[in-house]
């Protein structure tokens, strides 16, 4: 058949292959660069009990809601939502589009992270390791949008994106699940090197009581707990669409709860590794600058491109060290950004029906044009620091608000759900796992609000009304109108026969009929 009238549909081979693409997706640059800081800022060894509490009761239950979406309609976000009820659709394109934005940027940090491997080996910042990332690496030019490229960062992000179509044009099984299952493994085995080496150091144990010393008087701050619900919100990889998608490609009977397990407690359990490792690092780093913690501790970028290369210059054997490091950030990114563009990329196969190399070309492709023209530039980092905030903090949190709203209040399909995943896994679902959904919903709600009021009143980083209208604002309005649009193009009857086989065919809905039978 042609790849027009019936792409083939590729699946995971065993359901360890699934969960090593999903840990890959989940354990990426936020679990390295952000959860150690949060952590430290918001009640230091206290802020465990806020943050394990959001993994049991919102981080796991919505990995489950996902799962049960994309195993059941065997479809992309926009049809799994499509399968709820047709009005849902646009939540699952706008899910897409929020995973397409965050690729475009993603790419660019890797490109970073890249170069910098490079850097730690003859310590290219020299004394000054913030001039060098702004001024001499990214060449950071006034707040604004401009298409004056930087060689340095264009051939680094031009790589990542080859490197990434090279993967996933192999597939979902060859590419994603065989590179998952490789370098996650070693990402691992890195990172214990790099946590290992930070130990020995002198100063890490101040590190270590800074991180993990409670503050218990944090727990009554409602902030601190907002703050968990964040970290792990964010940092598993839900409600952009890419738990719905691999959870599509598993097989007919497939443990979904046992595998949402997994893939949770590893991915807070790395996290942890990842704030030993750099609060030990930090240690060293305050004690041979002869400051405090609080000091030298930062997140997100500064850490990674400023504070990182300041540690390296001043530790012993700093060149590996921060070689390795930047590898780890590489391996990380990787992993998460080919799962990222597996959302968009399966979305076009089943609303277009174009085939699998066809629909990854393509994909791949524009969203490589967009990344290269925007992100290595004088302006890039202003646009990818936007870009980043809004997606995070207004998408993805707007994408699960609307998920929980439509599909499990108003159209009540959570007992649906819930059947679905009891009838082929192992942890067994109820009433508690709907309230859960329900209060995650309440929580992140409140999120929205604040974070949006925030927004309005005091802007972003003082970042100018351009900035803010065309990557910050104007991208979210970009992605509701484009979810409208695709909304309105008509499904293939195909597609939708599929869908309708696959829910029909599913392993809860032949519990269903053979218990009516006997009734």
């Amino acid at each position: 058949m042609s790849p027009k009238s019936s792409p083939q549909r590729e699946v995971f081979v065993s359901r360890g292959a699934f969960i090593f693409a999903a840990i890959g997706s989940a354990v990426g640059l936020g679990n390295i660069w952000r959860f150690p800081y949060v952590t430290y800022d918001n009640g230091g060894g206290a802020f465990i009990i806020p943050y394990l509490i959001a993994l049991l009761t919102a981080g796991i239950p919505l990995l489950f809601f996902y799962y049960a979406m994309g195993h059941r309609s065997r479809g992309s976000a926009p049809l799994a939502h499509r399968m709820v009820h047709k009005g849902a659709e646009p939540i699952g394109w706008f899910a897409t589009g929020v995973a397409i934005i965050i690729g475009i940027y993603y790419a660019a940090i890797i490109g970073w992270a890249g170069s910098y491997m490079f850097f730690s080996l003859t310590e290219a910042w020299g004394d000054d390791s913030e001039g060098f990332f702004f001024g001499e690496y990214l060449k950071l030019g006034d707040p604004g949008i401009s298409l004056e490229f930087v060689p340095g960062v264009l051939i680094p992000v031009i790589l990542v994106w080859v490197v990434v179509l090279a993967i996933l044009l192999m597939g979902v099984q060859n590419g994603i699940a065989n590179f998952s299952k490789v370098f996650i493994p070693l990402l691992i085995i890195l990172f214990l090197a790099l946590v290992i080496r930070s130990l020995f150091l002198p100063g890490a144990a101040e590190g270590l009581n800074a991180l993990f010393t409670p503050d218990f008087k944090a727990l009554k701050d409602p902030g601190v707990w907002i703050a968990a619900y964040g970290q792990i919100f964010f940092s598993l990889s839900i409600a952009f669409g890419i738990m719905i998608t691999y959870a599509s490609y598993l097989k007919k009977k497939t443990n979904l709860t046992g595998s949402g397990l997994v893939v949770g407690f590893s991915n807070s359990a790395f996290e942890i590794l990842a704030g030993i490792g750099i609060f030990a690092a930090l240690g060293f780093m305050a004690k041979a600058q002869g400051v405090e913690v609080a000091d030298v501790a930062s997140s997100g970028i500064g850490l990674a491109f400023v504070g990182f290369p300041t540690l390296i210059s001043e530790m012993p054997g700093g060149g590996i060290f921060g070689f390795v490091f930047f590898a780890c950030l590489v391996f990380a990114g990787l992993t998460s950004l080919i799962s990222i563009i597996q959302v968009p990329i399966q979305a076009l196969r089943d609303k277009f029906r174009v085939g699998n190399k066809a629909s990854t070309a393509w994909i791949v492709g524009a969203m490589a044009v967009v990344s290269i023209l925007l992100m290595p530039t004088i302006t890039g980092l202003y646009a990818l620091d936007t870009m980043d905030a809004f997606a995070n903090n207004v998408g993805i949190v707007g994408s699960a608000i609307l998920s929980i709203v439509v599909v499990g209040w108003a159209m009540r399909k959570l007992p649906v759900f819930s059947r679905h995943l009891n009838a082929v896994s192992s942890f067994k679902l109820g009433p508690i796992w709907m309230t859960l959904i329900s209060i995650t919903g309440v929580v992140l709600v409140y999120m929205l609000i604040t974070q949006i009021i925030t927004y309005v009143v005091e802007g972003y980083e003082g970042y100018p009304p351009l900035i803010l209208g065309v990557y910050g604002w104007g991208m979210i309005g970009l992605l509701v109108v484009g979810s409208i649009i695709l909304t309105l193009v008509k499904w293939p009857k195909e597609t939708i026969d599929e869908m309708e086989t696959a829910v029909a065919d599913s392993v809860a809905e032949e519990n269903l009929r053979t218990n009516n039978k006997g009734v």
